[in-house]
C-alpha cells in the first residue's frame, strides 16, 4: 500500500483518491475559487500494464455543486504528454449525471495485465492513456479538441476541467504528479484552484462508480466502520488495504510541509485500551480543506506507513475524500498524561519482532503510545530533557523523577533502563505565527501542551502540538571547570563535530571559548572530528592535510585569551576513515608547549603502526611519536585510527592515546519493532577495544607504572562490552564510573543523557580529579554536539 515518506527533519510519496457517497455538502477551501459543477477527480493510465493490479485505465468525475451535474452530451478526452503536429485528442462520450457526493466512472482501454476488474462504469471508452504522463480534459460536446498548448487550451471555452500529469505540456498552471502502473493521480478533498500541481497528488488507484462499488466488488467496495476497528489491537490494522468510511471529529491539521493531512478522532470509544480512537488522514502536499471541530465522514484506503526499515508502522487513511456533517463541534477530551500514566517498563523483549503482538498498554510504554497513536493527549508543565534541535523538535519527560540528571535531564544508565517517560514534541502551529521555542535542558513548557500522537523514525512517539505551552527559561548555564594547579597535568578530550578550515568563524570562536573559558586551557587536548582543509566539499580530491583547520583553531584560541597551542596529528589516507565523505576526519593533539613537552620521534604515517620499545631501565618509549595504533588492522576499516603520543610533564613521561571509535550507524532503534534491538555496530567497536587494549597491555607490560591516558569519543556507553574490554582487570579505570550516576553523560540523544566520550587512566596517576564539562549537549545553541571532559592528576613513577 502506498504511504507517505515523511521527513519531520521528509518527502512525499504517493496518495490517491477514493469515493465518497452520501448527500452531505463537500468541503472546499475558503481560499480557493470553487468549481460549481463537474470536475475530474482521478486519472489512471496504468491499467493492464506490468505490475498493475487493475486491468483497465479509467477517469473518475465528481461534482462540487449542490445539485446533480448533467453530463449528457459531454466527453472525456485525452492528449499525449508531448503533443506533436500529428497528435490528436481522443474522446469518450458521456451520458447521465453525477450526484453530489457520488462518483462517475469512465472506463478506458483494457490490457492483458492486472487481476482486478473495474466496477461497472457509467461510461465506456477505449482510450489507451499513458501511465506516467498525459492530459485529460472534461469537455462540453464530443467533437475532439484541437488545442495542443496550455495557452490554446485555456482559451477554449468548451473545456470544463483539465488535468495534465507528469511531464504534460498541456496542464492547468503546473502539472500534477506523474502516475505509474501502480499509481493514479487524484484530487484530495476535491480542491480546485486551477493549478494541477497544487490540486492533485499521486497514489494507489481506487476507482468507484456511482453505486459506491470498488474494483472487483459489485454491490459495494467501501466498508463503513469505526476508527478503533481500523486501528485494531496490534501495531498494524486488520483492515490494511481495504477502503473504509469512518466518522469522527477533526482534532488537528498539519497545513505546511509535504506531509500534510489531518487527525480524526471518534468521540465514541469502544472502551478497549488497546485500540486507538484517532487516525491520520493523508493529503500529501495539498492543504486539507477542513477545520478543527468539523464532524466528517472520511473515505480512504487503510495504509501502514513505515518510515524506515525496522520502525513501527502508523495506520493511516490515504487516497482520502470526505463529507462534512457539521462544524464547530467540541473536541474529544485529550488524554491527560501524568507522572503515573505511562508504564515504567519500556517494551517487551521477545527476541524478535513485536509488530504482531497484542498491545499491552498498561504494561509497556511503547505499547501505550502505539495504543494512542492518532489520539489527542495533553501534558502539563513538560520539562525539557534535551535542547531544541535544528529540526524544531524538543524532548520532554512525562516522569520528572525518572533518572533525573543533576541539571534537569534524564540519564541513560543501562540497556534495560530506557527512560519510558520521554516523548518528543513538535508544533503544528506555523512558525510564522509562533516560532518554535529554543529550550535548554531543564526549561519547562508551562501550562498545557496538547496534540495528537504520531510515530517518527527520528525520536519515536511524538506529540504534534496544536497547543504549545509557554517556555520558562530555568537558567541553565554552561559549566566552567577549575584551572589546573602547578603540579597537575590537565588532559582534556573534545569532539569538535566536523571542524574544517571552511567553517564559519563563529564555530571556531565557540570551540575556542570552550577550550579557554570552560576548560581553563588544558595542557593537552585530544581532538576528534578534525577534518581536512576543505572539508566534505573536497570528496575524492586527494586533499587530506588539516594544517589550515588546526591553524585557524589555534589562532581562535589565542584570540580568546588562551595559549598558543602546538598540534600533532597524522593525515589519513583519502576517504578511508569514515565520517562525512571527503572530510577525512581524524584525531589529533593540542598541547601547551609552555607547560608540557611533546616527544617527537619520526616514522609515523597513515599506515605505519606504532610500537612499544622496552628499555633496560624499565622506562619504555614509543617507536614513533605520534604514531597510529595498528592502522592496518581490519578493526579500523572505515574508521578513525587511534593516535598515540609521548609527552613529558615536569620530567615524567605520560603516554596519551586519542581515539574515535566506529559510529553507532546501523544499530536498530530502541523504539523499533525488533526487541531487544540489534546493536550491530558494537561488533566493530568490540574489535577496536581489543586492539587498543593489546597496545595498552604491551605498554604496561614494559612499565607497569607508566602514566597512561586513553581519551576520546568511544561511541559507547560505560556499561557496554566495549568499555568492559578496556577496563577488565583494572589496568585502566573509566573515570565516568567515578561520578555519581546522575552526572554520567557527555551527549544527549533523543532526550537521553548518555556517556559516549571517555577518559581512562592507568593505576599510576595520583590525585586524579575528573570533570565532564557540560557546555553543548544540553543546549539549543551548540558549538559541538558533544561535551568536553578533563582529567587533572599528578603523574607518578
Amino acid at each position: 500500500m502506498t504511504s507517505l515518506l515523511r521527513n519531520t527533519r521528509r518527502a512525499l510519496a504517493a496518495v490517491t483518491v477514493v469515493a465518497v457517497s452520501g448527500s452531505t455538502v463537500l468541503v472546499t477551501p475558503a481560499a480557493a475559487a470553487p468549481s460549481t459543477g463537474p470536475v475530474i477527480a482521478e486519472v489512471y493510465g496504468g491499467g493492464g500494464n506490468s505490475g498493475a493490479h487493475l486491468t483497465q485505465d479509467f477517469v473518475e468525475l465528481v461534482t462540487v455543486g449542490g445539485t446533480a451535474a448533467d453530463l449528457t452530451g459531454m466527453s472525456v478526452q485525452y492528449l499525449p504528454a508531448s503533443p506533436t503536429a500529428n497528435s490528436r485528442w481522443q474522446a469518450t462520450a458521456l451520458s447521465g449525471s453525477v450526484e453530489p457526493g457520488a462518483r462517475y466512472l469512465v472506463g478506458e482501454a483494457k490490457s492483458g495485465g492486472g487481476t482486478a476488474e473495474l466496477p461497472a462504469p457509467e461510461a465506456a471508452g477505449s482510450i489507451n492513456m499513458a501511465a506516467a504522463s498525459g492530459t485529460v480534459a472534461l469537455v462540453e460536446g464530443t467533437t475532439p479538441l484541437t488545442c495542443r498548448t496550455a495557452d490554446d487550451c485555456a482559451a477554449d471555452s468548451r473545456i470544463v476541467d483539465l488535468v495534465g500529469y507528469g511531464s504534460a505540456v498541456v496542464r492547468e498552471t503546473g502539472p500534477a504528479p506523474a502516475g505509474s502502473n501502480t499509481t493514479s493521480v487524484h484530487r484530495p478533498g476535491l480542491v480546485d484552484t486551477d493549478d494541477n500541481a497544487a490540486d492533485f497528488a499521486a497514489g494507489s488507484p481506487t476507482p468507484e462508480n456511482s453505486k459506491g462499488e470498488g474494483p472487483g466488488e459489485p454491490g459495494g467496495g467501501v466498508t463503513d466502520t469505526r476508527i478503533h476497528d481500523v486501528q485494531g489491537s496490534t501495531r498494524t490494522s486488520p483492515l490494511a488495504g481495504k477502503v473504509v468510511r469512518v466518522p469522527g471529529i477533526v482534532t488537528a491539521a498539519r497545513t505546511f510541509g509535504s506531509a500534510r493531512g489531518f487527525w480524526l478522532q471518534d468521540p465514541e470509544s469502544d472502551n478497549d485500551p488497546r485500540t486507538s480512537e484517532g487516525i491520520f488522514v493523508v493529503t500529501g502536499s495539498v492543504t486539507p480543506a477542513v477545520a478543527v471541530g468539523d464532524a466528517v465522514a472520511v473515505t480512504g484506503a487503510v495504509a501502514e506507513y513505515r518510515p524506515a526499515s525496522g520502525s513501527p508502522t502508523t495506520t493511516e487513511l490515504t487516497s482520502a475524500t470526505w463529507t462534512t456533517a457539521s462544524r464547530g463541534n467540541e473536541l474529544p477530551d485529550a488524554l491527560a498524561i501524568t507522572e503515573d500514566t505511562v508504564p515504567d517498563q519500556y517494551v517487551a523483549e521477545p527476541g524478535g519482532s513485536i509488530e504482531s503482538r497484542p498491545l499491552e498498554p498498561s504494561k509497556y510504554a511503547l505499547d501505550f503510545w502505539a495504543a494512542h497513536d492518532g489520539e489527542l493527549i495533553s501534558i502539563v508543565d513538560a520539562r525539557a530533557v534535551g535542547g531544541t534541535t535544528a529540526y524544531n523538535e524538543l524532548y520532554v519527560t512525562t516522569k520528572p523523577n525518572e533518572h533525573p540528571t543533576a541539571r534537569g535531564g534524564s540519564v541513560y544508565l543501562g540497556y534495560h533502563e530506557t527512560n519510558s517517560g520521554i516523548v518528543k514534541v513538535q508544533s503544528l502551529i506555523p512558525f510564522s505565527e509562533r516560532p518554535f521555542p529554543p529550550a535548554n535542558v531543564g526549561d519547562v513548557l508551562t501550562g498545557i501542551t496538547s496534540g495528537p500522537v504520531e510515530y517518527s523514525q527520528f525520536g519515536g512517539y511524538t506529540v504534534q502540538a496544536s497547543i504549545l505551552g509557554e517556555l520558562k527559561d530555568n537558567g541553565l548555564v554552561r559549566e566552567v571547570t577549575r584551572p589546573q594547579k602547578g603540579g597537575e597535568l590537565a588532559v582534556a578530550t573534545y569532539n569538535v563535530e566536523n571542524l574544517s578550515a571552511v567553517d564559519e568563524q563563529a564555530k571556531f570562536d565557540g570551540l575556542a571559548s570552550g577550550i579557554v573559558k570552560h576548560l581553563s586551557s588544558p595542557d593537552i587536548v585530544t581532538l576528534e572530528e578534525i577534518q581536512d582543509n576543505n572539508g566534505p566539499a573536497g570528496a575524492n580530491d586527494g586533499v587530506v592535510a588539516a594544517d589550515q583547520t588546526l591553524k585557524r583553531f589555534v589562532d581562535a584560541i589565542v584570540a580568546a585569551g588562551g595559549p598558543r597551542y602546538e598540534w600533532r596529528q597524522i593525515d589519513p589516507q583519502d576517504m578511508t576513515d569514515g565520517g562525512q565523505p571527503g572530510g577525512n576526519i581524524r584525531v589529533g593533539f593540542l598541547f601547551n608547549p609552555k607547560r608540557v613537552s611533546f616527544v617527537d620521534r619520526p616514522g609515523g604515517g597513515a599506515t605505519t603502526a606504532v610500537d612499544v620499545v622496552a628499555e633496560n631501565n624499565g622506562k619504555p618509549h614509543l617507536s614513533m611519536s605520534p604514531g597510529r595504533v595498528d592502522p592496518g588492522n581490519t578493526a579500523w576499516q572505515n574508521s578513525r585510527k587511534p593516535l598515540a603520543g609521548e609527552f613529558v610533564f615536569q620530567g615524567k613521561a605520560v603516554f596519551v592515546v586519542a581515539n574515535h571509535f566506529a559510529s553507532k550507524g546501523g544499530d536498530q532503534s530502541v523504539h523499533g519493532i525488533n526487541q531487544p534491538p540489534n546493536r550491530s555496530s558494537e561488533v566493530q567497536r568490540g574489535q577496536q577495544a581489543e586492539v587498543l587494549r593489546a597496545f595498552i597491555d604491551k605498554l604496561l607490560a614494559a612499565d607497569p607504572k607508566a602514566n597512561v591516558v586513553v581519551a576520546g569519543d568511544l561511541n559507547d556507553y560505560q556499561f557496554s562490552p566495549t568499555l568492559q574490554t578496556l577496563t577488565q582487570g583494572g589496568a585502566l579505570t573509566a573515570l565516568i564510573d567515578t561520578l555519581p550516576e546522575n552526572e554520567r553523560y557527555s551527549y544527549v540523544f533523543e532526550g537521553r543523557s548518555q556517556a559516549l566520550d571517555h577518559i581512562l587512566v592507568s593505576r599510576t596517576p595520583r590525585r586524579v580529579d575528573y570533570d565532564v564539562v557540560h557546555i553543548n549537549s544540553e543546549f539549543a545553541v551548540q558549538s559541538s554536539d558533544h561535551d568536553p571532559q578533563i582529567v587533572r592528576f599528578q603523574p607518578g613513577n
